[in-house]
């Protein structure tokens, strides 16, 4: 059967395909061209890190707090007490319960991107591992979602902080903004991206901690990035 192809589509593949690498500038100036959809595309950054060495491997897990957010609306749900209800209802969480989210939760009913936990409440956690750890629900101490101070870190989620996380073969990728997004704002969270991951670089590793880098939107074309100087 031949396949349908937009006109789209095709306009996009008669781009000459450019090898040279962009500047964050230029990259963000071609992407954002090719955003030919009608919907708000996002912009997206992909990178490979130097992850491996001969005897060890590392994993590279943290949070970035991109200064002007992704445009993406974060629902976040929050395990906690009663006594913490009133403040995570204020602080603009969507879902703020104890039990009743523990029972949804187990029954596969999860309408929430980020699940916050008081400290008191991980004791309760330990079932529910199974279901939010693949889906990297699973609350940690170490980006923030384990905390007392709820409405700090649904502030944080709301704002812009984002998780990022490499797969098994080193490469991450992370939404960075809109087209809809000024081009200082979407240049700004990228330069934030990458201060955050080379703080994170393991004194054990060798030569460059990021390879490679590139820029794309949701459905246009994708530049490679010129990283220092």
């Amino acid at each position: 059967m031949k396949k349908r192809v937009s006109k789209r589509y095709k306009k996009l593949i008669e781009e000459p395909k450019i090898l040279k690498p962009f500047i964050i500038d230029e990259a963000i100036e071609k992407v954002k061209k090719n955003c030919t959809t009608k919907f708000d595309e996002s912009i997206d950054a992909s990178l490979q890190l130097n992850l491996k060495q001969k005897k060890e491997e590392f994993n590279l897990r943290t949070v970035v707090n991109l200064p002007n957010g992704n445009g993406k609306k974060i629902r976040v749900a929050v395990l906690c007490e009663d006594t913490k209800v009133d403040e995570a209802k204020k602080a603009g969480a969507e879902l703020y319960e104890s039990e009743s989210l523990i029972n949804d939760i187990t029954a596969g009913k999860m309408n929430f991107d980020k699940l916050i936990s008081t400290p008191s409440m991980m004791s309760k956690m330990g079932k529910l591992g199974k279901i939010l750890g693949p889906k990297g629900l699973m609350p940690n101490p170490k980006l923030g979602t384990v905390t007392n101070d709820v409405a700090k870190a649904i502030k944080a989620l709301k704002s812009g902080q984002v998780e990022i996380r490499n797969d098994k073969d080193g490469n991450l990728g992370v939404s960075i903004g809109k087209k809809s997004f000024t081009d200082n704002k979407i240049k700004e969270n990228f330069n934030i991206l990458l201060q955050t991951i080379i703080k994170e670089k393991p004194n054990t590793i060798k030569g460059e901690f990021i390879l490679s880098a590139y820029l794309t939107s949701s459905m246009g074309i994708s530049c490679k990035l010129k990283l220092g100087k």
